[in-house]
């Protein structure tokens, strides 16, 4: 059984190499799929669902940063 992430990542990985093999580069593919993410978002989230969902992520883009709900 594949799990969600499984099933994109493999579409994902497939999409930059065949970008890239037409000469773009992976940051126009994610600038590309990011646009496609909002677009199914505004179908079923309201505005203000869809901008915490991006201050999460922006909130949590340091991968070093330590939280304080975090144990040491």
């Amino acid at each position: 059984m594949s799990s969600l992430s499984t099933i994109v990542a493999k579409h994902v990985d497939a999409t930059v190499a065949e970008a890239q093999a037409a000469g773009f580069p992976p940051d126009d593919v994610a600038r590309t799929l990011l646009s496609f993410v909002m677009q199914i978002w505004r179908e079923h989230r309201s505005p203000a669902e869809i901008a915490d969902e991006l201050r999460y992520v922006l909130d949590n883009l340091d991968p070093d940063e330590e939280y304080t709900f975090m144990r040491p």
